[in-house]
């Protein structure tokens, strides 16, 4: 467990840092003692004179033996990120200065910082919020600007302040349906019924657009599954090697030389795409290559886009249909991209032609790159990559979606009470309900097992 609380009476230290020989390692200390202790083995300026966010040269000596030329940088509470006394040493990024330097802190009167320590004070003392402490693991993690964009507008509280405004009005209403039980032999009313209905409608509705928000939210997190489909030979693995600019798949002209699924992922606007190349979707004889075809159906199940790419000289209109029709037992026809590959040998034209009546094919040039441009801006359309671009909230947290999903089935019940003849007493209990799952979101209901299983996932030094 993480036994941390408000404006704790002991000083932390670890590195912030990663580990390794690099230039510079900052090593972090945070505490009332935080100052003080540099103080003793930093010499230069007297840091405990000295303002906040200010930087001084100096060396940091034990026994005074110079261990290194550092840079110390002071914060003083509140004004520091966990609202506490802070300094942040830069020192060299040798292995043995940095294991010397927090030796020597720990010496004077620091401990070691446990994982997540720093956040986790930094939202006990209400520096951040949960939602927003979550988002500072996101941010570190974040692979593109995409995820990076999501988790800094959650790090910046927007996330945080839908939620709590949605929260107060609950609260309002939940007082005064409190107020009509301390009146109960009075038989009065202080909560308006249908005012309250209309401000539970409209708070579902932000809270069902955040959830369904969660799938792309997800996906721009951890990237999104697309899966490569079709006839062996067609050329999926040219398509995935053009993709990513480099042979990652087998290519040849003998068809089902993909036995297995192969993946990788490249970021297109901002946005991963993980880009599974599966073995081609046809009967077979050969059992090998039948586990590579049962592996392609599980891995289209299991993937948000689907790209069907065939060859139109070698495919029929009603067998195109036909597969199509296959295909969307296995996912959602929105899901599923038709793609005529080998338009280095065909007529674009004459293709259409033999289409017309099956809507949205592309025509492409995996060998060639032709139309590859139209090709990754329509997988950013099927992506819904355009919602990025404005101001709405999308959560990607599964804790955040579980919640929501209680608030909202609270929500339910709370509606479906109010046309029954009860008392005020279940009423308040279901808004209480609801109330303590958006909380649960921000932190304002939390409990210990909670915060050690959240904190205890970043890195020592934040």
């Amino acid at each position: 467990m993480l036994p941390v609380s408000p404006y704790a009476e002991d000083t932390i230290v670890a590195l912030a840092t990663p580990a390794g020989t690099g230039a510079i390692a900052v090593i972090r200390l945070s505490g009332p003692e935080a100052i003080k202790i540099c103080n003793k083995v930093f010499f230069g300026k007297d840091l405990e004179k000295q303002a906040s966010h200010t930087v001084h040269f100096g060396t940091i000596r034990e026994n005074d033996v110079i261990v290194d030329e550092v840079l110390a940088t002071v914060f003083i509470a509140p004004s520091s990120y966990t609202r506490e006394n802070s300094v942040e040493v830069s020192c060299h990024a040798s292995p043995y200065i940095i294991h010397k330097l927090i030796n020597l802190f720990i010496k004077n009167g620091a401990r070691t910082a446990k994982p997540g320590e720093f956040t986790l004070r930094a939202f006990l003392n209400g520096q951040l919020d949960l939602s927003q402490a979550e988002a500072v693991a996101d941010l570190i993690a974040s692979r593109t600007e995409a995820s990076h964009n999501m988790a800094l507008k959650q790090l910046r509280g927007g996330f945080s302040n839908e939620l709590k405004a949605l929260r107060q009005q609950l609260i309002d209403f939940a007082a005064l349906i409190e107020l009509e039980l301390d009146f109960a032999e009075e038989d009065v009313e202080f909560a308006n019924r249908p005012q309250l209905k209309v401000l539970i409608g409209s708070i579902q509705s932000v809270i069902r657009k955040l959830i369904s928000s969660f799938d792309l939210g997800n996906a721009i997190k951890n990237g999104i599954p697309v899966v490569i489909s079709g006839k062996p030979n067609v050329g999926k693995s040219t398509l995935l090697n053009a993709l990513l600019n480099e042979d990652r798949a087998i290519v040849s002209e003998i068809a089902g030389t993909t036995r297995d699924t192969i993946e990788d992922e490249i970021n297109i606007g901002g946005i991963n795409f993980r880009f599974i190349d599966t073995a081609g979707i046809r009967e077979t004889s050969d059992k090998i290559e039948a586990i590579g075809v049962e592996k392609a159906y599980e891995k289209i199940r299991q993937s948000a886009l689907v790209i069907y790419l065939f060859d139109p000289e070698e495919t029929s209109a009603e067998e195109l249909k036909a597969i199509v029709n296959e295909l969307s037992t296995h996912t959602s026809g929105d899901s599923i991209l038709l793609v005529a590959n080998k338009l280095d040998k065909g007529n674009e034209a004459e293709w259409k032609k033999r289409y017309e009546g099956i809507n949205g094919i592309l025509f492409i040039s995996a060998k060639d790159r032709i139309h590859l441009d139209l090709f990754t801006e329509t997988l950013l359309q099927k992506a819904h990559a355009d919602q990025l671009n404005n101001d709405e909230t999308v959560i990607s947290n599964v804790r955040h979606l579980e919640a929501l999903q209680k608030t909202n089935e609270a929500l339910d019940d709370t509606l479906r009470l109010m046309e029954q003849p009860f008392g005020g007493e279940l009423l308040a209990f279901e808004i209480k309900r609801a109330l303590h799952h958006l909380g649960e979101i921000t932190g304002d209901i939390s409990n210990e097992d909670l915060l050690d299983s959240i904190f205890t996932r970043f890195c020592i030094g934040k």
